[in-house]
């Protein structure tokens, strides 16, 4: 089983990466997320080691990438798994993420330019709702 945690508001992900892991789960994380839960000496596999892709674009495109979405999106058919195995693609059975602050001081966020733009989050709710589409 392979979960996808990339977030935030770090709260409770640390707990939930390592009960996850104590479970025999994979780990991929995103940036601060997966620096967070190395540095707690939980394994992790870095989204950009997945993709090929480092973060891009100021931060802008990180999870959005097929490797990612088509491992949350595969219907887990014969024909879908083909496709997966062709393309290099492994299933992600959870993602864990929660969204960017919209409407908080732009300053304060570490990501991006500093502006309202920056804070609004593309990938996080690709994922959620690529995630809600095969829940």
């Amino acid at each position: 089983m392979r979960a996808l945690l990339s977030v935030y508001d770090k709260t409770g992900i640390l707990e939930l990466a390592k009960g996850l892991h104590d479970l025999g789960w994979d780990l991929v994380s995103s940036g601060g997320t997966a620096s967070a839960i190395r540095d707690a000496g939980i394994p992790v596999s870095l989204t950009e080691d997945i993709t090929g892709f480092p973060a891009i674009l100021g931060h802008r495109v990180v999870t959005l990438h097929p490797k990612l979405h088509g491992g949350i999106l595969s219907d887990r058919s014969p024909d879908q798994l083909a496709e997966m195995e062709q393309y290099g693609i492994e299933a992600i059975d959870l993602v864990v993420g929660n969204l960017y602050p919209f409407g908080s001081d732009p300053s304060a966020f570490s990501h991006g330019g500093g502006t309202a733009e920056d804070v609004i989050d593309i990938g996080g709710p690709a994922m959620v709702r690529a995630a809600a589409k095969n829940h």
